[in-house]
Parts: structure tokens; C-alpha cells; sequence
């Protein structure tokens, strides 16, 4: 029998998910690039990036609380902090952008602000989910809103813009490259994912679309380093749907030979490779930011005894 350990630490979960075998329900166009019995590994004829753009958030839960509107219903909330920045790398890694925010999300129509001696957690009434996790859902959103804000106003004097996760709503930001280091499921079909584990560091899958109407181009490339089995440091990358094929493989080809540069080794990062060297140091600067949770929780009390 033959067995590789993974080499993400166990408490981030597994960058490779039980059910990547299996087929995404999505429509998928496999295509766009390459027929399907031309399909192999890419190497990228483009030059690295000069300047590159790494965007990011963080957000964490400061405190679970009871919100009692006028009609004397209670409704559970919370008290959060998320933050957002960009940090450019164009010979050294500068934070240009860091923003933080703090909200009480409660789905009480009349919830109103929390004042503390630490700060203000502003009002964010939150519509009622069936079943879903309505709380849970909207501070994702709000630190995914203020993730596409600063990444707008950090401007665009950058070749690529690299966000950390799926695109989504920031497909509109020029040049955006949606980075994925996790896989929930595989977006291709069982006769094509060895190419996947034939892909060499630095090499890409063609492309394919993911989606319909709204699609997104989209790709696996690996990362440098001393893979141990066929997904080790792989990542998945995507683009906007709104640019041609052409404009789609210039920029895989871009992404593929930067950002291999950036990548992070096991010996210092617990989810390396796939946790990148500037986007790790953003994400400590980022909840460096957000204050100290204790702090927060007591002073949330205090007010809350006021």
C-alpha cells in the first residue's frame, strides 16, 4: 500500500476536499482552449509580472449576542470585525491598503449601533435565511464588499491583481484573478483529471468555463514544490467571462509564471504551498489590525451592563 501525508496542518482542514473525484454540478466548457483529446499541461511562454496586487480579508466573530427589539422579540446577533487590504509586490511586499470594520449583524429590523470604549459596532440588520446561516452569510459578504473596495482604490498602476478566493462579485475589478486553495469538488471529468497530476511545477491545465450567462474562465495550475501526491499544490485560478479566450489565456499564461514566486514552503507555512508569501503576511497584518479579541469582548460587556 502507498500513502502520502498531507502537509497542511490538520486544523486548517485539507486543501483537497473527499469529494474532488467526483463531478461538479456546474456547466462546464472544456473546450474554450483545447479540444478535449488535446488536452495536457501548459507551460506559460509569458513573462513574470512586474507588479502584482494581492488582495484579502479577514473577519472573526467578537461576540454572540441577544438583541430584544421594540415588539419584545429577542433575536440572536453577532458582534464582528473584518478587515480588508492589498499588499503590492513589485520588488518588495508593501501593504498599500488595510481597512477595518465593525458591525453587529442581527436579523431585528430596528437593531441599532453598539458604542464601546474600543469603537462603534455599526448596525448591519441582516433578512432571515430558512435553514440557512443568514449571519454567517453576511459578514462574508460585508468583508467580501469591502475586499472589492480597497482593491478598487489601490488603483491600477499593476499588471495583475491576484484576489484571494473565488472572483465572485469582484469579476467587474480589471484584471482580477480569483485564487482558490482549497478543492470541495473537481470541475473536470474522471478521463481528464490525470492531467492534473501530470502537471509539472509552474504548468497550468488548459482553460475551461465554469458557469452559464455569468461564466468565469477558469484553471488548475501547481506550485513549486516537493509534491507528494497528484494534487499536491495545486490551486485553481479563474478569470472574468466578460474577456475573450485570447485575453483569458494571456492572462492564465501571466498567472502561471508569476506566481510560483510567491509561493510559501512547508518548513515556515502550515498550508503551504498554496498559502503565498504576501497574502499570509496580509492576513497577520490584517488581524494585527482587528485588536485584540479579549478587549473587544470585555468592553462589548461593559456596554452591554451600561
Amino acid at each position: 500500500m502507498r500513502f502520502a501525508v498531507e502537509t497542511w496542518a490538520p486544523e486548517f482542514g485539507a486543501p483537497v476536499g473527499g469529494d474532488v473525484l467526483g463531478a461538479s454540478d456546474a456547466d462546464v466548457d472544456l473546450t474554450v482552449e483545447r479540444a478535449i483529446g488535446s488536452w495536457a499541461p501548459v507551460a506559460s511562454p509569458a513573462p513574470v509580472a512586474a507588479t502584482v496586487l494581492f488582495v484579502d480579508g479577514v473577519q472573526r466573530i467578537d461576540a454572540r449576542v441577544w438583541v430584544q427589539a421594540d415588539d419584545g422579540v429577542s433575536h440572536q446577533g453577532v458582534c464582528a470585525s473584518w478587515a480588508a487590504g492589498v499588499v503590492r509586490c513589485d520588488g518588495r511586499a508593501t501593504v498599500v491598503a488595510a481597512e477595518v470594520r465593525r458591525g453587529v449583524l442581527c436579523e431585528a429590523a430596528d437593531v441599532e449601533p453598539i458604542a464601546t470604549r474600543h469603537g462603534t459596532y455599526r448596525a448591519y440588520p441582516v433578512a432571515a435565511l430558512p435553514g440557512g446561516d443568514a449571519l454567517g452569510q453576511a459578514l462574508g459578504r460585508a468583508r467580501g464588499d469591502l475586499e472589492g473596495r480597497v482593491a478598487v482604490e489601490a488603483g491600477a498602476d499593476r499588471d495583475l491583481l491576484v484576489v484571494d478566493g473565488p472572483l465572485g462579485d469582484r469579476r467587474h475589478i480589471d484584471g482580477a484573478v480569483g485564487y482558490i486553495k482549497a478543492h470541495h469538488v473537481s470541475y473536470l471529468p474522471p478521463e481528464l483529471q490525470p492531467v492534473v497530476g501530470g502537471l509539472r511545477a509552474g504548468e497550468r491545465t488548459p482553460l475551461f468555463t465554469v458557469g452559464s450567462g455569468r461564466f468565469r474562465y477558469s484553471w488548475y495550475l501547481r506550485l513549486p514544490g516537493p509534491a507528494t501526491h497528484p494534487w499536491w499544490g495545486v490551486v485553481r485560478c479563474e478569470t472574468s467571462g466578460d474577456l475573450t479566450a485570447a485575453e483569458a489565456v494571456a492572462r492564465a499564461d501571466q498567472v502561471a509564471a508569476t506566481l510560483g514566486r510567491f509561493a510559501s514552503q512547508p518548513y515556515n507555512d502550515s498550508r503551504a504551498p498554496q498559502n503565498l508569501h504576501p497574502i499570509a503576511g496580509l492576513e497577520r497584518e490584517l488581524k494585527r489590525r482587528l485588536g485584540d479579541p479579549a478587549l473587544l469582548e470585555r468592553a462589548l460587556r461593559r456596554a452591554a451592563t451600561a
